[in-house]
């Protein structure tokens, strides 16, 4: 099962629309998650239309609208894995321990805000990762987004995707 991984996206403020090339990711992932931050329904209505397995949540730019339509932490079980997904995590210092305390029950943890890719364990099971943003680079070199394969239960393949400057 392939996994598209995405946050902050924030359209259409940083950017006008999804990159060309998250829009072919999005065609060949089984599922595709969003840590939040959409800012306009628009983006989560063509995400969900294209996706063949879409789950998010709404982040702390995401309006009413998309609250309504979004959980804060969302839960699946992926071919055997189980996933949490939620926007804001808290600073990086003492992440995983809050973490690992706060989703005792999960295997892995997709989380935003920061739009600064992030890879990690938690104790020796809870991994946690932040796709960094497709749109909006902030203080970091690059635009990025996460894929992942999930098999006989264990995660795995997990890759940070580093998309070309907007011209």
């Amino acid at each position: 099962m392939r996994l598209l991984l995405m946050a902050d996206t924030h359209v259409p403020r940083r950017a006008r629309e999804l990159p060309e090339e998250l829009l072919a990711e999005v065609a060949r992932a089984d599922v595709v998650v969003h840590a939040g931050d959409w800012v306009d329904t628009a983006t989560f209505d063509l995400l969900q239309a294209r996706s063949r397995r879409l789950i998010g949540v709404y982040g702390n730019n995401d309006g009413p609208a998309l609250r309504a339509r979004l959980p804060e932490v969302a839960y699946a079980e992926l071919g055997g894995v189980r996933v949490g997904v939620v926007h804001e995590t808290g600073p990086a210092r003492g992440r995983e321990a809050r973490c690992a305390e706060r989703f005792p029950e999960l295997d892995v943890l997709v989380f935003g805000h920061s739009h600064i890719p992030w890879d990690s364990v938690a104790g020796d099971r809870l991994r946690l990762l932040n796709p960094g943003s497709p749109t909006d680079r902030r203080r970091q070199p690059y635009r990025t987004y996460m894929t992942a394969e999930v098999s006989s239960g264990r995660l795995s393949g997990v890759e940070l995707h580093r998309l070309p400057p907007r011209r």
